[in-house]
């Protein structure tokens, strides 16, 4: 008996064929061709999952314009998406000029539907509106809060996928917290047996991020501005110190709040020797890393780890993991959340985006959860594939 090989395939291929969620509905969209006659215009992280994603749309009959975002684009994404017919403007860049100028030049084909991430594309349709757009998606909490006070300049559907309860336990809870945890490892190779962690928010994202620390034998402590939300760290079984407390005993700091300004110069005085940054949030804003390096008497850099480590005037020193961007995302081989997290998450992407394009939502729907049809819909789709 003859084996037939098909040759060597790419970790797109891998990760496409294990999205069974979206190659689903990729066969439907071929047929009802919900986009046909549409262009999307996307901001989101190029990495092998949203080229999944992408794929899907354009089965639909989607012309495509995508960018990615700070940090996160991958070359051989670009190249899988190109090689497919999908324009791509742009490529990997830290430099937040260089990605507007690429939100920009998206934003000029003048998409019917926009699939956003972080708010940078609806921030920008709020001060310069054009006529064809229909209205699209938002993935993030942040972006979900970026564009709150925008709705009467968007005036447009548009729906926010995070606020989903399946993205907020599928992903957030389950899978930023794990992929965060295999980040630190890939970064460091340093173990999490009895070393002290702060876990700065306490939201889906923290929960899972507490959670996998701890399990991995870590001594986890948890800051959040809540007093609810940190009642209910305590109750999980959590240390909940006071904020200087936590930060001073910390061997290792991950932030994942979504908010700006996390740890700044002001908390200096209070970090441990060696101690770990890491970020989780969408934007590498939590960690003031451009700040805290500039205090620095001297900064040595890891490039192949993608680790920074700054020396202080007493001789203290503390370790940034890939310049304060979202960890999981940057460093060696970053992977991303797990494909089932995201199969889940995007085809609520792909749905929303099918009932935006269809023209029967209005203006209420302006920066609104995930509607409740829709997600028990994309879960009991999920269920029968995984019985």
């Amino acid at each position: 008996m003859t084996t037939a090989t098909t040759g060597d395939l790419s970790r797109i291929d891998w990760v496409a064929s294990s999205c069974r969620l979206l190659q689903a509905t990729a066969a439907e969209f071929a047929v009802t061709r919900p986009f046909a006659g549409l262009t999307i215009g996307t901001a989101i992280h190029l990495e092998p999952k949203t080229a999944a994603l992408l794929a899907t749309l354009a089965a639909g009959g989607a012309r495509l314009v995508a960018t990615g975002n700070l940090s996160s684009t991958q070359p051989e994404t670009i190249a899988w998406l190109e090689a497919r017919g999908i324009e791509v403007i742009g490529g990997q860049t830290r430099d937040a000029a260089a990605q507007g100028a690429y939100l920009d030049a998206l934003l000029a084909h003048e998409p019917d539907l926009l699939l956003d991430n972080g708010g940078d594309l609806f921030a920008r349709v709020a001060q310069h509106p054009y006529r064809r757009l229909r209205g699209g998606t938002e993935e993030t909490t942040s972006g979900r809060t970026r564009l709150m006070p925008l709705r009467s300049q968007i005036n447009l559907p548009v729906l926010v996928i995070n606020d989903s309860p399946i993205k907020q336990f599928a992903e957030n809870r389950h899978a930023v917290g794990q992929s965060l945890f295999e980040s630190y490892m890939r970064f460091t190779n340093r173990s999490t047996g009895g070393k002290r962690v702060t876990v700065f928010g306490y939201g889906a994202c923290g929960r899972g991020t507490a959670a996998c620390f701890k399990a991995a034998f870590a001594q986890v402590s948890v800051v959040d501005i809540d007093p609810v939300t940190t009642l209910e760290a305590h109750l999980d079984g959590f240390a909940t110190p006071l904020r200087e407390t936590a930060i001073a005993s910390a061997d290792v700091i991950v932030t994942v709040t979504g908010a700006a300004n996390i740890l700044t110069t002001d908390d200096l005085p209070l970090l441990k020797d060696g101690v770990i940054l890491m970020n989780g949030g969408h934007f590498p804003q939590e960690i003031d890393a451009g700040a805290l390096l500039a205090t620095a008497a001297e900064i040595r850099n890891y490039p192949q780890e993608q680790i920074t480590t700054g020396v202080l005037a007493d001789g203290r020193c503390f370790h940034l993991l890939g310049e304060g961007h979202m960890a999981n995302l940057a460093g060696p081989r970053p992977l991303g959340n797990s494909i089932e997290s995201m199969d889940l998450g995007f085809t609520l992407q792909a749905r929303c985006l099918e009932r935006v394009a269809r023209g029967n939502l209005g203006a209420e729907a302006c920066v609104v959860p995930v509607p409740a049809d829709i997600d028990a819909a994309v879960a009991s789709a999920y269920l029968a594939l995984n019985r």
